[in-house]
């Protein structure tokens, strides 16, 4: 299927009608087809009192686009509209010129991108105070604690990879995923502590050089993400 892509506006849009969907199931009068650029698609089109809806995984289907989800969150990553030149929906890469340098790599991140790293931000953050607060506090150090934290972050780090359109995004995803190792870590030597009974003490995790990186890592991904540019300042490096 060929035809312009959609601008970001009108993406917006249809997302904001598909989400709504589930707000109001009743008077569905009729299903219809979507016309999307003047091709027909297998997109159904609902009716529901007055309203048109389309459901958001056949969207993404029809113009190529992934959907992420994570909590309350529901991500739609399309296709870049770089302006009306007559871009089909199977559009290819972005040319690369012999500086190795993807022209896309001034777009920054992608809304979809953002949403799930910061998402992934917040349940590695609270992965850590689940640990230092355990440690600082005295409390014992069980797999059946922290476990939880471990698959929730891993599964938002998946989000955060369906998520990466843009050079940007598949930059930034490295460092979170750099961040996530390290947390992983972190979390397996204290374990491994406490399964050989050695002493840790309440500030142990303030002397550690691991902790201290992934703290300032943190908070260098805290930059990008308030600025929406990827910046690398080198304290993301995956910890040996």
């Amino acid at each position: 299927m060929c035809g312009k892509l959609f601008t970001a506006s009108s993406i917006a849009v249809i997302s904001l009608m598909a989400s709504s969907l589930a707000l109001s199931q009743q008077s569905v009068t009729g299903k219809n087809t979507l016309i999307i650029n003047g091709q027909y698609t297998r997109v159904p089109v609902i009716d529901v009192n007055g309203h048109s809806y389309v459901g958001l995984e056949a969207l993404a289907d029809a113009i190529h686009g992934s959907i992420s989800r994570s909590g309350q969150t529901v991500a739609l990553s399309v296709p870049i509209d770089h302006g009306d030149r007559g871009s089909s929906v199977n559009s290819s890469p972005a040319p690369v010129h012999e500086s190795g340098q993807n022209t896309a790599s001034s777009q920054g991140f992608s809304r979809g991108f953002l949403t799930a790293g910061i998402e992934q931000m917040s349940s590695l953050r609270e992965w850590h105070t689940a640990l230092s607060t355990a440690i600082q506090s005295g409390m014992p150090l069980s797999t059946t604690l922290l476990d939880p934290y471990r698959a929730q972050a891993a599964t938002n780090l998946r989000l955060v990879s369906l998520s990466a359109t843009t050079p940007s995004d598949r930059s930034a995803y490295q460092l979170l995923d750099n961040e996530f190792q390290n947390m992983t870590k972190l979390s397996e030597k204290y374990l491994k502590l406490r399964a050989n009974l050695s002493y840790i003490s309440p500030d142990a995790l303030e002397k550690d050089d691991l902790n201290q990186n992934i703290i300032a890592c943190g908070h260098s991904l805290g930059a990008m993400a308030a600025s929406g540019q990827f910046t690398d300042d080198g304290t993301c490096g995956l910890s040996r």
